[in-house]
C-alpha cells in the first residue's frame, strides 16, 4: 500500500499545474494562488482533525521497529519539526517553483526539479537510512529515464540562468523537506503531521504577504473553484497520501515513485489542454511506471532445511516476526 499512496500523491501533485493554470487564467495571481492554497489547506485538516478526534492518534503497528539511525526525539521537538518543515521547507519551495515558472519553461522546471528523486536517494544512502540495492538503482534509473523523456519529448525549451538556479534550489529544498519529514513522520499521525505542515507554510506566506502590501483576492468565482481543487485534491488529499506512503516505503522509493508526477502532468494537459503526447513521452511514461514494478519485486528468500520438531523439540527453528521497511511482516528462521 506503500506505493500505492505514493502513486496517488503524485497524481494529486500532478494536477495542481493544470489547476494552475486554469487559475491564472482566471486572474489568479501566483502569491495568491500560495496563500489560499495553503491557508485552505490547513482549515480543511483542522476540520478534519475535529471532527474525526480518533484521527490524532497513531494508528497501532505492532510489527513495526524504530527506523534505524534516527535519534528519538522529544513530544516538543517533534511538533517543532513539523510547522518548520510547512514555514521554512514547504513555503521556500513553493515560492522557489512559481517564482521559477515566471521566467522559464514549464516543462524544463519540472526537469531540473525532478533532479530530487537522485538527491534524495544519494543523500539517503550517505546517510544510512536507506541501502542502494540493485532493485532500487535500477528503479531509480528508469524512473529517472522515463522522467527526461517524457519531459524532453515536450520540444524546444528556453534556458534562463536565474530560473535554472531557482529551479535546482527547488530540487534541494525538497529533498531537505523529505529527508526531514523522514524523521517525523513515524511519530505523528499522517493528518496531524500534515496540518502542521499547511499551517507553517501559511504563517510565512501570510507574514510574507503582510510585509509587502497583501495579495490580490479580486478574482471570479471560477478562480476560488480552482484554487478549491488545488488545496483539496493537490495539496490536502496529496499530502495526506504522501506521508502514508513515505511512513511505509521511506524516503528513496517515495521519492522515486513521486516521479511519475511529470507523467501525468503531461498526460492530463493532453486530456484537457489539446496537448498532444509525442512517441518519446509514451516511452517515458512506460519507463517511469516499470520503476513502480522493480520496487515492488522482493528477493525471493532462500530456505534452509530445518529438523523436524519432533526430533529436537528444544532446538527448533521458531517463526519469528521481523519488521521490515515497508511494515510487513516477514516470518525469518531463527537460528537454534
Amino acid at each position: 500500500m506503500g506505493a500505492v499512496w505514493c502513486l496517488v500523491s503524485a497524481a494529486c501533485f500532478g494536477a495542481m499545474a493544470i489547476f494552475g493554470k486554469l487559475a491564472y487564467d482566471a486572474g489568479v495571481t501566483p502569491q495568491a494562488l500560495l496563500l489560499v492554497r495553503f491557508t485552505l489547506a490547513a482549515v480543511l485538516l483542522g476540520l478534519v482533525l475535529v471532527l474525526r478526534p480518533g484521527l490524532r492518534r497513531m494508528a497501532p503497528e505492532p510489527h513495526r521497529a524504530a527506523p534505524a539511525g534516527r535519534v528519538k526525539a522529544g513530544r516538543g521537538r517533534v511538533l517543532a519539526t513539523a510547522i518548520a518543515l510547512g514555514a521554512v521547507g514547504y513555503a521556500a519551495q513553493a515560492s522557489l517553483f512559481f517564482s521559477a515558472l515566471q521566467v522559464m519553461d514549464a516543462s524544463l522546471l519540472s526537469l531540473i526539479f525532478y533532479s530530487y528523486p537522485v538527491l534524495v536517494t544519494v543523500v539517503a544512502v550517505l546517510l544510512g537510512r536507506d541501502q542502494l540495492t540493485h532493485g532500487r538503482s535500477a528503479a531509480l534509473v528508469a524512473a529517472s529515464g522515463g522522467m527526461l523523456l517524457v519531459l524532453l519529448g515536450a520540444g524546444d525549451v528556453s534556458f534562463h540562468l536565474l530560473g535554472a538556479l531557482m529551479a535546482f534550489g527547488t530540487a534541494i529544498t525538497y529533498t531537505v523537506y523529505i529527508l526531514v519529514a523522514d524523521t517525523v513522520v513515524h511519530r505523528l499521525p499522517p493528518v496531524v503531521l500534515s496540518t502542521l505542515v499547511m499551517t507553517g507554510a501559511a504563517g510565512t506566506l501570510g507574514v510574507r504577504a503582510l510585509l509587502t502590501g497583501g495579495v490580490d483576492l479580486d478574482f471570479g468565482m471560477s478562480g476560488w473553484f480552482w484554487l478549491a481543487c488545488i488545496a483539496v485534491v493537490s495539496t490536502v488529499v496529496a499530502m495526506l497520501t504522501f506521508f502514508a506512503g513515505l511512513q511505509r516505503i521511506g524516503p528513496s522509493n517515495a521519492a522515486i515513485l513521486s516521479t511519475f508526477e511529470p507523467v501525468v502532468t503531461t498526460a492530463l494537459a493532453a486530456l484537457t489542454l489539446g496537448e498532444s503526447l509525442t512517441l518519446m513521452q509514451l516511452v517515458g511514461g512506460v519507463l517511469v511506471l516499470s520503476s513502480v514494478v522493480v520496487l515492488q519485486i522482493r528477493p525471493t528468500r532462500t530456505q534452509h532445511p530445518t529438523r523436524p520438531v519432533s526430533d529436537r523439540p528444544d532446538r527448533a527453528a521458531a517463526e519469528t516476526p521481523c519488521p521490515v521497511r515497508d511494515g510487513a511482516a516477514e516470518p525469518t528462521r531463527v537460528a537454534p
